[in-house]
């Protein structure tokens, strides 16, 4: 599955760059860099509890658009505000059982055939930025670095895990709803490289694992290409 999402992103990656090459054309001074958005990255989990270790392809895509905002006669500095989705999975060593009234958490090592256990989260996404790059209304290739605030909603998560002979999946209450970090995209033309790092816990502070909460904060760094 990541294999043909990152296809697909190559793709589109390669059809951004063809629509950039006619973006400025007749727009004179006036242009905007009003974007769609498409992303890719590797989630990385920091701050984990003894013990809890990553495993897999831990992968996230986003989506969206940004409205352009300048600052200043030259359009080289703006602000951004956009509206957006994203998915994100985290693959670990840590499995979630439910049970009637609560979610347990333990380590994979205490179960027989543990294959793989995942956390997936589905957001809407409102990234803030402040937007500074040397373009000018006829150069299409030009540096940028987009450095803001991603605040996210998460509209639903869920644990997986798959141990042998059994698989099982639930709607997990315990991850955080409100979710929000600091942002940097810098590259030159098409390619721009995202970092994200998450500035509370995925998981709510009553969420423990052997007596410690669950604090992990997502790390996201990835590529992601601008369309308009």
């Amino acid at each position: 599955m990541g294999k043909c999402l990152l296809l697909v992103f190559i793709v589109l990656g390669n059809i951004v760059h063809g629509q950039s090459a006619n973006r400025f054309e007749g727009a004179g001074e006036r242009y905007l860099e009003d974007q769609f958005y498409l992303g890719i990255t590797y989630n990385f989990l920091g701050n984990t509890p003894e013990g809890l270790n990553q495993q897999s392809f831990s992968y996230g895509l986003m989506a969206g658009a940004i409205k352009d905002i300048p600052l200043n006669a030259r359009r080289t500095m703006a602000i951004g505000v956009g509206l957006g989705f994203a998915l994100n999975t985290y693959y670990s060593n840590l499995v979630a059982t439910r049970t009637e009234n609560s979610i347990s958490y333990d380590l994979a090592n205490n179960f027989t055939g543990f294959k793989r256990s995942k956390i997936e989260t589905h957001l809407i996404e409102l990234p803030l930025e402040f937007r500074w790059r040397n373009s000018t209304p006829d150069e299409y290739r030009f540096w940028r670095l987009y450095a803001g605030v991603k605040a996210a909603y998460v509209l639903g998560a869920r644990s997986k895990a798959v141990l042998e002979g059994n698989k099982e999946g639930f709607y997990n209450r315990d991850i955080r709803r409100f979710q929000y970090g600091p942002t940097i995209n810098i590259g030159y033309n098409t390619f721009n490289i995202h970092f994200y790092y998450a500035l509370n816990g995925l998981f709510k502070d009553t969420a423990m694992l052997n007596n410690e909460h669950i604090g992990f904060r997502p790390l996201r760094i990835g590529v992601i290409f601008y369309i308009l």
